[in-house]
């Protein structure tokens, strides 16, 4: 009979994924998602003008209407400029990462092992800015897959070829 052994790992000597240092998405993004915010900001504000016109009930409560907007506009202004510092990806020897979140950060890790396919989007704006997102696939579906926005064309060229090549490799 064969011995079996099944030994604990010591966890403070697994590497540290917290300490990788990550890429962040380049400062173009911001344009893009500026032009975004602002885009939805003016259909909200287009519908609460018709609202005010259509309704003489909702003009009694004009500034409040209006006060709310701001608030709401601000807010997303601000929470979306946090959000894009805390996003950061990084490609390792073995895997691709990917963290973002305000309140609570998320650690996406993919292991090229696990990637199936990879596509390379280029949105209007981001082609006006020249950026692209990878989207990566892999074999949980939609649960294990990973969309990183904001990296240059070229370099998301690069990342998407040397993926190809990992799993190609791996095939």
């Amino acid at each position: 009979m064969l011995d079996f052994s099944n030994a604990s790992l010591d966890t403070d000597s697994l590497p540290k994924y917290e300490e990788v240092s990550l890429t962040p998405l380049h400062r173009k993004y911001w344009n893009i998602v500026l032009i975004n915010i602002t885009i939805f900001l003016l259909i909200i504000g287009a519908g609460l003008t018709t609202l005010l016109i259509l309704s003489t009930g909702a003009r009694t409560y004009i500034y409040v209407i209006v006060s709310i907007y701001l608030v709401f506009a601000a807010l997303l202004f601000f929470l979306y400029r946090l959000s894009i510092k805390k996003r950061g990806f990084a490609l390792r020897e073995k895997d691709i990462m990917y963290r973002n979140g305000i309140i609570a950060s998320s650690t996406t890790i993919i292991p090229f092992s696990r990637i199936q396919h990879i596509a390379l989007d280029e949105g209007l704006f981001s082609r006006m800015f020249g950026l692209g997102s990878l989207r990566i696939f892999t074999a949980g579906g939609a649960s294990g897959s990973l969309h990183i926005p904001g990296i240059e064309i070229e370099q998301a060229k690069s990342i998407k070829e040397l993926l190809m090549k990992q799993i190609n490799d791996a095939g």
